[in-house]
């Protein structure tokens, strides 16, 4: 549990840039998690600025984190505190912050030494991923252990 930090200009464009309420941002981010089908029990997002505190229940880290990823990598949001509960805890992932002129085979090649690997990156941020080739500058990607 924690604060994880985005960049709040990128990511998936939920708000519309109209002028809605935090409430309204609050209700727009857990129906983004739903729709992802991401298992959580309880959950409640709460959005403050440009601050989303996530809270709820599941039952392995890998679904924690990918939720977290889901809200953070929402344009518009800077910081996800996590306030998850997990069932069964494991050890986190690391995470990565894309940058221009990356590509899942070229991280996989930075962290696991072979670019052949990115299906497990791929793998890994599924839903939220839904082409090895479209990642793009500032989205934080799970990096999972090995």
């Amino acid at each position: 549990m924690g604060l994880l930090d985005f960049v709040s200009s990128v990511g998936e464009n939920l708000f519309g840039g109209g002028v809605e309420s935090d409430q309204e941002r609050s209700a727009k981010l857990e129906n983004h998690v739903r729709k992802l089908g991401l298992e959580v029990q309880q959950l409640k997002i709460d959005v403050n600025k440009d601050v989303a505190t996530v809270s709820g229940r599941v039952e392995a880290q890998a679904e924690r984190e990918k939720i977290l990823l889901a809200v953070g990598n929402t344009e518009g949001i800077a910081r996800v505190d996590d306030q998850v509960e997990v069932v069964t805890p494991e050890p986190e992932a690391k995470y990565y912050t894309v940058v221009k002129g990356d590509s899942l085979s070229k991280i996989a090649k930075e962290v696991y030494g072979d670019a052949m690997q990115y299906p497990v990156i791929f793998e890994a941020n599924k839903p939220m991923l839904t082409n090895p080739d479209l990642i793009y500058p500032g989205q934080v990607l799970r990096i999972p252990n090995k």
